[in-house]
């Protein structure tokens, strides 16, 4: 076996020493340990928004749903004359309960002829975290020559998440307590 020249000799032994020192290069525990923990912070600070987020995209269900409900029950009025508890009736495609929602129709007087009268639909929460929904339609006398009825429709939403909004009561138009007007 031929003999290495002894300059190549030092030469590997420098590149296998130098081998060994590249491979116990890395990280340290207190280097991995500061970047857990600002990990861990950025997501202590963007959960909760992620979270608001997400509810958001859910109210928007309910609220979406209350509006086209809204416009279904002017239409049906304009067509019948009277308003419809019955949601397959109007046509919308919107179902009675869905994960997130539940859909419900209460009228209030007589909802025929030239007598005023309210409906209101609710989009009930059915997770804490979440807000509900009234939809309001009603008629009243128009002014003019023929005094026809008109409809006024409104869609208010709960102050704080979890009050479970109730039909309400009489022929008044206009949000019931602890609600808003979505009106801009």
């Amino acid at each position: 076996m031929p003999a290495i020249k002894p300059e190549l000799q030092a030469k590997f032994l420098q590149h296998l020493n130098n081998r060994k020192k590249k491979a116990e290069e890395g990280f340290t525990l207190i280097e991995l340990l500061v970047v857990v923990i600002i990990i861990g912070v950025l997501a202590a600070i963007a959960l909760p928004s992620l979270l608001g987020q997400v509810n958001k995209a859910k109210q928007s269900e309910g609220k979406n749903n209350i509006g086209a409900i809204n416009r279904a029950q002017q239409a049906y009025y304009l067509e019948y004359q009277a308003f419809n508890t019955d949601l397959t009736q109007l046509g919308i495609g919107i179902k009675t309960q869905t994960d997130n929602y539940d859909y419900t129709s209460v009228i209030n007087g007589d909802t025929s002829g030239s007598n005023l009268a309210v409906i209101s639909h609710n989009a009930m929460a059915r997770k804490a975290a979440l807000k509900s929904y009234v939809g309001i339609v009603g008629t009243t006398k128009g002014d003019g020559a023929t005094s026809e009825a008109l409809t006024l429709a409104f869609a208010c939403e709960s102050n704080d998440p979890g009050i479970r909004t109730t039909g309400i009561t009489g022929t008044a138009l206009g949000c019931p307590a602890n609600h808003k007007s979505l009106a801009r």
